[in-house]
C-alpha cells in the first residue's frame, strides 16, 4: 500500500480573507483520468484520528488494494491527519473547499465522526455531499445503523463507544444505570476516575453525559445551539458533587490526562472502575496489554457512542472508486479486520465473523447507544469544565 504522508500545505493555516479552498489538490493525473501506474483508478481516502485509525486503515487499504474484489479497478491512497497536532482540521479544510466552489479535488472519500460531520453539515449543508446511491453499495443491505445525521449522505461502517470498564476481581456486579454507577462512586470513594475532558474521548463522554443527562430534552445531545449553554448548570452541579468521590492523589483529587491515564490506573490497582472506548479497552486486552480480569458493560442511559461513516464530497474526483471502498468496508472481510485489529464494534451480522477474544464486542447494543453531536460547544463545554471542575483539587 502506498501511504502518503499529508502534504506541507496541510500544516497552512486556514486563510479566511482568501477563502482558502482546502489542501486538497486539483484532480491528479488528469490526461489519464487519474489513473495509476497499474491502469487502475486512484482513489484518494481523507481520515484524522488517533495513530491506532491510521494503523487499521493501512491495514484496509492494503487488503483492498490487493485482495478485495474491486482490486483491478482502483486503488486507495491515503491521506492521513493525526490528531492533537495543531494543524488545519480536516473539516476546516473541507468547508472552504466547498465555500470556495471549488471542483476535481482529490477529496474522493472522508471519514467523519459525530463532530466532525455535525460541523460539516452546519457549516456547509449537505448539498456538497453525494446523496448515497444504495444500489452502488450492495453491502449496505446488511446494515441497520444509521447515522443521526445527514442520514441520505453518509454511510456508518463501524460503531465506537464509551463503556464503564472495570476490574471483575473486585466487582462482580457492575452498575447497570447512572443512577447505581452515582451510588457505587459514594460507596468507594477514590476508586473511580475520568480523564480530563479535553484530552481524551473517554472522560469527555463521562462528563458531557453526566451533564445532558439533567437536561429532559433529548434532542440536546445532538445540537450545536447556543442556547444549551444555559442548560448546563444543574449538569456542572452534579460534576461538582461528584468531585468528592474521584480518585485522589497527594491529598487532592485527580484527573488524569488522556484516555490512557485512566487506564493505566485501573490496570495497575489504583481504581476499580473507569469511562473508555470499548475498542480500547478489548484490544489491549486481547495484546496482553491489560489484565484479563478488565471487562466492559454498557449502563442507561449510555455513555456516548457514535457511528464511524463515509462520505464523498460532490468536489472529488473519482466517485466510483468511493462507492467501491465504501462496499468493501462493509464486507465481512473488512469488519473481520475491523474486529480483530482494532477492536470495533462491527455494523453487519458477526454470525460469519470468528470472535474469539471479541465477546464483549459482540454484547454490546448499537441500539442503544447515545449519538451526542454538539459542534463547536464542544470546546466551550471543555473551557467550562477545565475552570470549574479541575480547580477544585
Amino acid at each position: 500500500m502506498k501511504f502518503r504522508r499529508v502534504s506541507a500545505c496541510v500544516l497552512a493555516t486556514l486563510m479566511a480573507a482568501s477563502l482558502m479552498a482546502g489542501c486538497g489538490s486539483t484532480k491528479k493525473d488528469e490526461a489519464s483520468g487519474g489513473a495509476s501506474a497499474g491502469g487502475k483508478e486512484t482513489v484518494t481516502l481523507w481520515a484524522t484520528g488517533s495513530d491506532n485509525v491510521r494503523a487499521i486503515y493501512e491495514t484496509l487499504i492494503e487488503d483492498f488494494n490487493t485482495n478485495s474484489e474491486y482490486k483491478d479497478q482502483y486503488q486507495v491512497e491515503l491521506q492521513f491527519m493525526l490528531s492533537g497536532t495543531g494543524t488545519q482540521a480536516l473539516t476546516d479544510m473541507l468547508v472552504a473547499a466547498a465555500k470556495a466552489n471549488r471542483t476535481g479535488t482529490d477529496y474522493d472519500i472522508v471519514d467523519l465522526s459525530g463532530d466532525d460531520l455535525s460541523k460539516i453539515v452546519s457549516q456547509m449543508g449537505t448539498e456538497k455531499l453525494v446523496k448515497l446511491d444504495d444500489s452502488k453499495i450492495p453491502n449496505a443491505a446488511n446494515v441497520s445503523a444509521e447515522s443521526s445525521i445527514a442520514a441520505e449522505y453518509v454511510q456508518p461502517f463501524r460503531g465506537t463507544t464509551v463503556v464503564l470498564a472495570y476490574d471483575s476481581e473486585k466487582i462482580q456486579t457492575p452498575p447497570a444505570t447512572f443512577e447505581e454507577l452515582e451510588a457505587w462512586m459514594k460507596e468507594n470513594p477514590g476508586r473511580f476516575a475520568y480523564n480530563q475532558p479535553g484530552t481524551g474521548g473517554a472522560g469527555d463522554s463521562f462528563a458531557r453525559s453526566t451533564v445532558y443527562n439533567q437536561i429532559a430534552d433529548a434532542t440536546a445531545i445532538t445540537s450545536d445551539d447556543e442556547a444549551w449553554v444555559d442548560e448546563w448548570d444543574a449538569g456542572f452541579a452534579k460534576l461538582t458533587e461528584l468531585n468528592e468521590y474521584m480518585y485522589e492523589s497527594g491529598g487532592s483529587h485527580v484527573y488524569p490526562a488522556k484516555n490512557q491515564g485512566t487506564l493505566d490506573l485501573l490496570n495497575q490497582g489504583d481504581i476499580d472502575m473507569c469511562p473508555n472506548w470499548a475498542d480500547m479497552v478489548l484490544s489491549q486486552r486481547a495484546s496482553g496489554a491489560l489484565k484479563d480480569t478488565i471487562k466492559i458493560t454498557q449502563i442507561e442511559p449510555s455513555l456516548t457512542g457514535s457511528f464511524q461513516t463515509l462520505a464523498i464530497p460532490t468536489f472529488g474526483s473519482h466517485e466510483d472508486g468511493a462507492y467501491a471502498f465504501i462496499d468493501y468496508m462493509l464486507s465481512e472481510q473488512a469488519q473481520t479486520i475491523l474486529v480483530h485489529d482494532m477492536a470495533a464494534i462491527p455494523l453487519i451480522d458477526t454470525a460469519n465473523i470468528d470472535m474469539t477474544g471479541y465477546e464483549d464486542v459482540a454484547s454490546l447494543d448499537t441500539s442503544k447507544f447515545r449519538i451526542m453531536s454538539i459542534g463547536d460547544l464542544g470546546t466551550k463545554f471543555n473551557e467550562r469544565w477545565d475552570n470549574e471542575i479541575a480547580t477544585l483539587g
